[in-house]
């Protein structure tokens, strides 16, 4: 039995199969539905958990390599969120770019986790190293 780190089976089983350079999403509770990726959903109620607490937990098993984000969170989010984003990440290379251009690199992910965030545009594309 797994005493510490993922313990939900379908997150950690998804996460043992993304390889170098594969990708992930983490995704708020409005993100759309992709019926050609791997969707865990996690969502509870709003807020449970967040983009960020599942993003917190993957972390110390995960070895990203950059991460990318769209720019609308920017715009839709005061600056203690995306610090908050950043401090998270760490010496992570983080990239904002368009909504649109965002949901475009969605298809080649391994697998999506869905959480219960509200966050406007909190939804994260992490590239592994």
């Amino acid at each position: 039995m797994i005493k510490t780190g993922i313990l939900n089976p379908a997150i950690h089983s998804l996460l043992c199969r993304v390889r170098h350079t594969n990708t992930l999403v983490i995704a708020d509770r409005g993100f759309p539905f992709w019926p050609t990726i791997e969707t865990v959903d996690i969502s509870l109620i709003d807020d449970v958990p967040t983009v960020l607490q599942v993003l917190g937990a993957i972390l110390p098993n995960f070895k990203a390599g950059r991460a990318q984000m769209a720019a609308e969170f920017l715009q839709h989010n005061d600056e203690t969120a995306t610090s908050a984003v950043r401090s998270l990440l760490g010496d992570i290379p983080l990239e904002f770019l368009p909504h649109s251009d965002f949901k475009l690199l969605v298809p080649r992910a391994i697998g999506l986790i869905r959480t219960g965030d509200a966050t406007p545009y909190a939804n994260m594309l992490l590239e592994s190293a």
